[in-house]
């Protein structure tokens, strides 16, 4: 895993956490959870790649290809 990959989740978690507290304090509920869940798509989507390769790997360690 890359150390960049990291520090993007990092710097995406705390830009969705800034985003949500302004827009909680301005009373836009909605918008502050459709921010954190953009948020978590987006990182989940870097990280498929990497969940695939360890699925595969488990795979290949328990022999159940």
């Amino acid at each position: 895993m890359d150390i960049f990959l990291i520090i993007r989740i990092a710097l995406v978690g705390i830009i969705v956490s800034f985003l949500n507290q302004i827009l909680k304090q301005s009373g836009r509920d909605e918008l502050a959870l459709l921010t954190s869940l953009s948020g978590f798509i987006l990182v989940l989507f870097w990280l498929m790649p990497h969940i695939s390769d360890l699925i595969v790997t488990i795979k290949n360690l328990f022999n159940l290809v």
